[in-house]
């Protein structure tokens, strides 16, 4: 009896499993689900733990085991999606930005895609002039500390919060500046409109970069954003294609081709290349989702996309979900209490350590502070964040995606229109100088590197610092681990991967053939066989190749084929 109960809740276990969220404020979300659920499963959690309605605009994120970030489908099995064993750690992050952010019916939809926007300012997603940058920052103070009070804010509190990958001080103190005289009296929810109308006017709003070469082999980055196709080089947008002008998006292996139609009939198609080919298909299958959302007015306009002209050879995906006109209708309909919000003001943020947590290096142990403190004051290269959606793969400087950056930025020139506060030299979205620790055992990963010496990023943390690699855990009903058992290499799953396929396209290969033939034989029997008298089929029964082929091959044939059916039948009877 005891062991059937044992083994029947061994079975149970193994239907199970635990599924870690984290999200927009750095809190966690945890929960056991079936093996067998699907995505929207999970959303649907997250959204009712959260008491969101307006729930189209975002998304969850995961990290595969190659580093190539994706995000969850909802109409798949979850644990067919992830290519690790659980428990699956993910991320909750905006993956529509609206269009008009002060347009959203719900406060709390505005405070969380505020949550994803201040998380972009902080890893250099957003590019803005040092004025701008300085208004978008002075909001977040008063969202997060209120109006200036000078017994609880002394000199230089603006230093205590990180807003950007590098600042000067001339910016620190333009940011106290406009916070002391411009924002007294604006509550939290005034600061946070405030800060989303601001942000949604600049060129880089919604951008989710994806690095990616020119045929020049130049750096560049590609983003889709709630207005069109945006490409970014340097410190400035090179190419903008509204989504109307948008008519075709291909790639094969690590090429992605955009084709688009510009005023006047002017055709166009734009090339780059991936790092690898997993990116390019998430990078095609984002553009593909981008598309449909922010293009069509019905979610029944959707349709499956190929990316390859032939429809057995390449890729199909289909965008499941609603379009951003259907999404702002039924957000009209909303007719409730606004939900309480619990604002992130005493959490400790891993994205953007704030004035009430207290001095940004105080949980750090004293013998390691002085480690982090030389990391800082050297650059920590390409820390991304994990609303990033590129691989976080390490790459030595020679053939990396991303070019390396200038410590120091300079004030000059606050007004002119290509200052930048990230950059200088180049856009890097993912440049950040100060790992966000969580806790003490996060602050020893916070300057771990690679063996080829570059800095761990904090998702890759994230997705490691649970078993080592290449092996699985397996834990007992009081959490203690059992045992640990090796997994198999990448390497062999990519082969097998890439065979399945090949097996794929040779079996459309051969379904089309066969096809083909059966077509073919079906006109041969309609133009012998058949009785009807249509124009076409009577010009060619006239013709005398056809009377010959008729005579000489198709009679013969069928009397040899009848020959053969009846000797068949015969035998079989005969038995």
């Amino acid at each position: 009896m005891l062991s059937r109960f044992m083994s029947g809740s061994i079975r149970n276990l193994e239907r199970e499993y635990n599924c870690t969220v984290r999200l927009l404020d750095d809190s966690e979300y945890t929960c056991t689900i079936q093996r067998d659920a699907k995505g929207q499963y999970l959303f649907d959690l997250i959204c009712h733990h959260l008491n969101l309605l307006e729930k189209d605009y975002f998304g969850i994120r995961y990290v595969d085991p190659d580093k190539q970030r994706h995000w969850l489908g909802f109409t798949k099995c979850i644990a067919k999606q992830m290519k690790s064993q659980p428990p699956f750690t993910m991320c909750l992050r905006v993956k529509f930005y609206p269009p008009d952010p002060a347009a959203l019916k719900e406060e709390i939809t505005r405070y969380l895609v505020f949550l994803q926007i201040k998380r972009d300012l902080y890893h250099g997603r957003l590019l803005c002039k040092t004025s701008d940058a300085a208004m978008l920052a002075a909001y977040i103070l008063q969202a997060e500390v209120g109006d200036y009070d000078p017994g609880k804010h002394p000199e230089g509190y603006s230093s205590k919060f990180q807003f950007f990958p590098k600042h000067s001080e001339k910016l620190e103190r333009r940011i106290s500046d406009i916070h002391k005289t411009e924002l007294i009296g604006q509550t939290p929810e005034e600061s946070e409109l405030n800060f989303l109308q601001k942000a949604q006017e600049l060129e880089t709003y919604g951008v989710d970069p994806h690095p990616c070469k020119d045929v020049s082999g130049n750096p560049a980055f590609l983003a889709f954003t709630p207005f069109g196709f945006t490409v970014l080089q340097g410190n400035r947008r090179v190419h903008f294609l509204k989504w109307d002008e948008v008519t075709k998006l291909k790639f094969e292996a690590k090429t992605f081709h955009i084709y688009a139609n510009q005023k006047e009939d002017k055709k166009i198609i734009l090339t780059y290349f991936a790092p690898t080919p997993e990116a390019c298909k998430h990078l095609w299958k984002c553009g593909v989702e981008n598309q449909a959302f922010y293009k069509l007015d019905k979610s029944s306009q959707v349709r499956t996309v190929s990316s390859s002209n032939l429809f057995f050879k390449g890729s199909r995906f289909r965008y499941s979900g609603r379009v951003a006109k259907e999404v702002m209708e039924q957000s009209a309909k909303i007719k409730r209490e606004p939900p309480e919000i619990h604002r992130a003001g005493l959490v400790p943020s891993r994205s953007c350590p704030s004035i009430t947590h207290g001095p940004r290096l105080t949980s750090v142990p004293r013998q390691r502070r002085r480690a982090v403190h030389i990391s800082i004051m050297e650059g920590l290269e390409s820390l991304r964040d994990s609303a990033h959606s590129t691989p976080v793969r390490s790459v030595s400087h020679g053939d990396s995606f991303m070019p390396r950056h200038r410590h120091h930025t300079t004030d000059a020139g606050e007004g002119g229109s290509s200052q930048r506060v990230i950059s200088d030299e180049a856009y890097c979205p993912s440049d950040s100088v100060l790992p966000t620790p969580t806790a003490e055992h996060s602050l020893e990963l916070a300057v771990a590197r690679h063996p080829n010496g570059a800095p761990c990023s904090i998702e890759e943390e994230e997705s490691e610092a649970g078993t080592p690699e290449g092996q699985v855990a397996e834990f007992g009903p009081d959490g203690r681990v059992l045992r640990l058992g090796r997994t198999r290499k990448s390497l062999p799953n990519k082969e097998v991967q890439e065979l399945h396929k090949f097996i794929l396209s040779v079996l459309r290969m051969f379904l089309v053939t066969m096809g083909l033939l059966f077509a073919l034989l079906s006109l041969l029997i309609m133009l012998t066989e058949s009785d009807l008298d249509i124009a076409f089929l009577r010009d060619i029964r006239k013709t005398p190749e056809f009377q010959q082929f008729h005579f000489e091959y198709f009679c013969p044939l069928r009397r040899w084929v009848a020959c053969k059916f009846r000797w068949m039948g015969g035998f079989l009877i005969d038995k």
